[in-house]
């Protein structure tokens, strides 16, 4: 099975969409996220509940759905190396994502995010695993 690291902005995206489209994708890789992400969705659940296209039961379940197919894994498995090395390719473009930018050179698995900025960046740094969320669609 295929695996990915994700950010919160994808879990958010989903969450909020609803889209039985991600049944078949969380079901068909395996995505793993750091536990930063819960602290980013927490701190949008308000937006995250309002935007949202489902009633309070079909959201629940979804998310339900959506989080039973996640990998949430603490920072403690990331190891000094990676650390420092993400800090370094996420200075000047965002240091929050410092935290997803780890995990994907602690796996050694491409990092899917909807942060074009972060994208570029990365890529001008000479970091190459990372994927627009929106370009990994198109391929699925």
């Amino acid at each position: 099975m295929t695996r990915f690291v994700i950010d919160a902005n994808i879990i958010i995206s989903m969450l909020i969409s609803g889209k039985a489209a991600y049944r078949p994708l969380l079901s068909l890789y395996e995505f793993y996220t750091s536990e930063f992400s819960l602290e980013e969705i927490e701190k949008y659940k308000p937006l995250i509940f309002e935007k949202s296209r489902l009633n309070d039961i079909e959201f629940r379940n979804f998310a339900i759905f959506v989080y039973s197919n996640l990998t949430i894994l603490p920072n403690l498995i990331v190891s000094k190396e990676a650390l420092r090395k993400a800090v370094q390719l996420t200075h000047n473009i965002d240091i929050k994502d410092v935290s997803y930018v780890s995990l994907a050179l602690e796996l050694d698995l491409v990092l899917l995010t909807r942060d074009r900025v972060l994208t570029t960046g990365l890529r001008k740094k000479g970091f190459r695993k990372v994927m627009l969320f929106e370009d990994f669609l198109s391929n699925f």
